[in-house]
């Protein structure tokens, strides 16, 4: 029963270092395999027994598959992965848009309605009605900018 106790001053620097380099690059390792697993359902051009192929490859030899992976279809991954980023880019900027222009947008007249409800409201004198309703008309109130920003 002679089991060795290990402390700090019994695992030196270099061994750390030793350590850390392997476990970062066993981490980098399967990034890549996840990475490579992903663009290959990704991709649209294979077919189910192509993907099928190169999953089974990829799992059953994944150092052997993940190199021959990025040999021969390394450069479509690039083009596959920015292709994906900008079509996500794209429906995010569309969201914004829709999202920011808060539904149709409002015409001279639906503002005029709403400046004379406000009017008869009691909540503007007639001078501050009419100065709005200037600028409505004169195409420098919300519906212009509504109108530049669609």
């Amino acid at each position: 029963m002679s089991t060795g106790t290990y402390l700090a001053y019994d695992f030196p620097l270099l061994s750390m270092f030793w350590t850390l380099l392997w476990f970062f690059l066993w981490i980098m390792w399967f990034i890549l395999l996840f990475r490579i697993i992903g663009d290959i359902f990704r991709d649209d051009t294979l077919s189910g027994w192509g993907k099928t192929g190169w999953l089974v490859f990829v799992i059953v030899l994944p150092f052997l598959g993940v190199f021959v992976y990025l040999i021969a279809r390394g450069k479509g991954m690039g083009h596959r992965e920015v292709s994906h980023a900008r079509a996500r880019q794209e429906a995010f900027d569309s969201y914004v848009r829709e999202t920011a222009a808060g539904g149709r947008p409002t015409s001279s007249a639906d503002e005029l309605a709403k400046l004379s409800e406000i009017r008869a409201r009691g909540d503007i004198t007639d001078e501050e009605f009419q100065r709005a309703k200037a600028l409505v008309l004169s195409d420098y109130g919300p519906s212009a900018r509504s109108g530049a920003a669609g």
